[in-house]
């Protein structure tokens, strides 16, 4: 019998192969016939009792040995692939923000199935549900349309991101002569149905497509009614849509609604949050989680602050135009100075925006995302700050904000916060 760790060549029909033995699964190659090799059946090397345990014990030490150094070398490279994607991490969120605004067409330029999932999520019903419960946006559109019915009649209005309808619904309501209505998502069916049950597809036509990929049934349109609106105001870049079809559709002197919009920022002290937030990690039933702050604080908290927790008087660092603002115009870097109206420690900073119905309208609507006002499905956008920071009444507390879309993704945004020499960046996605 051959011994397991023996070699065999074997002679098989003018051809040789090589099997070795040792492994668990036998391995066979075909080796071109060479004519100065031994013509007999086999050769086999068998080494000698003793010298077989001492080259198995031998071998066994060396490829635990080899095993060893290769569990510290397989520790040693997830070490660092962890502090690369750190590095990684760091670089993205800590982008140099001077290289100006992206591409203005950032949006338009996205092809379907990339901006897939954006358009899907509003396929959903409980996403309108909560919009349309929303009574201080509903009802602003509602009341800015019903108020200035001169506005309206005998006008083209386009609706873009119609969704359920229901804007499109108050301005035929408010006399205007065509109403279209546009959508990507699937929900433009139900909208059809429902401007059906209202006796409303003479003045209403629905379309499904993106603004950016289709084409209207007519050349210009007098008004276009939008509720673009993201956390932090420009969340998902929809506004950018609403200008591609301001651009290409609206006739001179046409209007755009909601017309003007602010974006505000507040100094916060709320403890209690920055410790179920940040603090949280310092120890974890037991257990050190530190590290989890790094990526913890670059995720804004979206939700209603007490507007006790505010500490200081707003400031305006954004205001918009909507029937003049260019895309690039929606990437910025703006100073701003907040005036402490309590002496404490600033945990955090807040933003939330305001909405208008100013232009041509003789009764003016408005409505305000603020902490001090009733609660709209947007909340209130809050940065916690990794480091607090110390604060007085009546000082002021400079810093500087920088907004600009994410490369990977333009509909979510990078909002850097220089405040008192501390700067984080957090991504809002």
């Amino acid at each position: 019998m051959m011994h397991p760790s023996c070699l065999t060549v074997m002679r098989n029909n003018g051809s040789r192969w090589r099997r070795d033995l040792n492994t668990s699964q036998s391995r066979v190659y075909s080796v071109t016939d060479v004519e100065e090799l031994s013509e007999a059946t086999a050769v086999t090397v068998i080494p000698a009792a003793g010298d077989q345990v001492s080259l198995l014990l031998q071998r066994a030490t060396q490829a635990e040995d080899r095993a060893q150094r290769a569990e510290e070398a397989l520790a040693r490279a997830m070490d660092d692939l962890h502090k690369l994607k750190l590095l990684a991490q760091g670089l993205v969120l800590n982008a140099d923000t001077s290289r100006g605004p992206s591409c203005s067409g950032a949006i338009a330029e996205l092809r379907e199935d990339e901006d897939e999932a954006y358009f899907s999520s509003y396929g959903h019903y409980s996403i309108h549900e909560e919009m349309l419960k929303d009574k201080v946006r509903t009802e602003s559109y509602r009341d800015f349309m019903y108020r200035n019915m001169d506005v309206f009649k005998g006008k083209v209005v386009l609706d873009v991101g119609c969704g359920t309808g229901i804007l499109s619904m108050f301005a035929a309501k408010a006399g205007a002569r065509k109403v279209i209505a546009v959508d990507q998502s699937e929900i433009i069916y139900q909208a059809m149905d429902i401007v059906r049950a209202n006796k409303l597809e003479d003045t209403i036509t629905l379309i499904k497509g993106r603004i950016e990929e289709i084409d209207l049934p007519v050349e210009k349109v007098d008004i276009i009614i939008s509720e673009w609106m993201g956390y932090f105001l420009l969340f998902e870049s929809m506004l950018d849509s609403v200008l591609y079809a301001r651009d290409r559709y609206l006739t001179e002197g046409g209007l755009v609604y909601p017309d003007r919009c602010n974006i505000s920022l507040a100094a916060v002290g709320d403890t209690q949050k920055h410790s179920d937030r940040i603090a949280f990690w310092d120890v974890v039933y037991g257990f050190k989680m530190t590290c989890m702050k790094k990526a913890v604080i670059p995720e804004p908290v979206v939700e209603m602050l007490k507007p006790e927790t505010v500490i200081s008087e707003p400031a305006v660092i954004k205001t918009i135009d909507c029937g003049s603002v260019t895309v690039s115009e929606l990437e910025f870097a703006e100073d701003f100075s907040l005036k402490i109206t309590a002496s404490t420690i600033c945990k955090a900073i807040v933003g939330y925006f305001d909405i208008f119905f100013d232009k041509s309208c003789g009764n003016k609507v408005m409505f305000s995302t603020a902490p001090d006002c009733t609660k709209t499905h947007w909340k209130q956008t809050v940065f916690l700050l990794e480091s607090p920071i110390p604060v007085k009444t009546g000082e002021e507390l400079p810093g500087q904000i920088t907004v600009h879309k994410n490369r990977k993704d333009p509909r979510a945004l990078l909002i850097t916060l220089d405040i008192a020499g501390r700067k984080q960046t957090y991504s809002l996605q």
